[in-house]
């Protein structure tokens, strides 16, 4: 068969270095599953790409980061898209279905520094950077001395703010870092009870058009325990309207039949953070995530998310 009468997949993408590493992921897994398929990347640069002065939560949430990718799909230019799953949000646009999602890299959070070797040896008053209101939230609440300062664009961008001295430390997920070849900029891989990771974090998903031809053939790479594991965490998040403006981490694991969730929602200022732990069994994953929130709720988590008046 030629390379001209292979099936054609057109893979949406960002264009970022890392959303491209993640779309060749998958098309090499694609075209080696079936010999029949091949695939041509179509980078695309959205909006969150773009705006880098503000805080993502301020101008439209983790959706400015798929829309353009999405509108491919929907309008015919693209076959599959291509996501970092925390990067989505729960609820898809109509018409659109995760058709799978691949083996979970390390969900953890990384502490990148070129001086310190651990959060705890951060001296009081140190610069951290992260734009991010979970990771700020856990931070500040293990050390409320750091100075939580935002720091926006890829992982190369925030890795040179570091370098340039901007901070004395950042935190980024490892995973991407891994997939970039800096895992040797990896200086303390946070754990859990430290820092709970984002929804999804770890999961590179796909998209496409419900019911599209494409489904079936992408869902060949599907890994169950990572789409388990990700179903009771999105379904924490939907039972607590959560989005990126909100402090919620999670983390699922799933083991002889059963899955575990542990979940976090916090203060923005870190002053107060609520955990919880619920497990159901693997074929009803949601069922740990509905557990969670709840306990989570009658906590107080309610007016944590969304003020005393909500």
């Amino acid at each position: 068969m030629t390379v001209a009468t292979r099936a054609l997949l057109r893979v949406a993408t960002r264009s970022s270095a890392l959303a491209q590493w993640q779309s060749r992921h998958v098309a090499a897994a694609l075209e080696a599953l079936d010999g029949a398929v091949r695939t041509e990347l179509l980078p695309l640069v959205t909006r969150g790409d773009r705006v880098l002065d503000r805080p993502l939560a301020d101008v439209g949430g983790k959706r400015l980061f798929i829309k353009e990718l999405e509108s491919a799909l929907l309008e015919g230019a693209a076959d599959i898209a291509v996501h970092s799953l925390k990067d989505m949000p729960v609820e898809l646009p109509p018409g659109l279905a995760i058709a799978a999602m691949m083996p979970r890299a390390s969900p953890a959070d990384a502490l990148v520094s070129n001086r310190f070797a651990a959060l705890d040896e951060l001296p009081e008053g140190a610069r951290i950077g992260t734009s991010s209101l979970r990771r700020a939230c856990q931070l500040l609440h293990r050390r409320p001395d750091l100075r939580v300062l935002p720091l926006h664009g890829n992982v190369d961008t925030r890795l040179a703010r570091l370098d340039a001295d901007d901070y004395d430390a950042i935190v980024l997920a490892r995973a991407g870092l891994e997939r970039l070849g800096y895992a040797d900029r990896v200086r303390e891989t946070l754990p859990f009870d430290v820092m709970l990771p984002a929804i999804g974090q770890g999961v590179i998903a796909i998209e496409c058009v419900e019911g599209a031809e494409v489904h079936a053939r992408v869902r060949a790479l599907n890994d169950g325990d990572s789409e388990r594991c990700a179903l009771a965490e999105r379904m924490l998040s939907l039972r607590l309207g959560g989005d990126c403006r909100l402090p919620i981490a999670a983390h699922a694991t799933c083991t002889e039949g059963e899955v575990r969730l542990r979940a976090l929602v916090g203060a923005a200022d870190g002053s107060r953070v609520l955990r919880a732990e619920a497990s159901a069994p693997a074929h009803s994953p949601q069922d740990a995530g509905v557990a969670a929130a709840a306990d989570l709720l009658a906590q107080g988590a309610g007016e944590l998310l969304f003020g005393s008046g909500n």
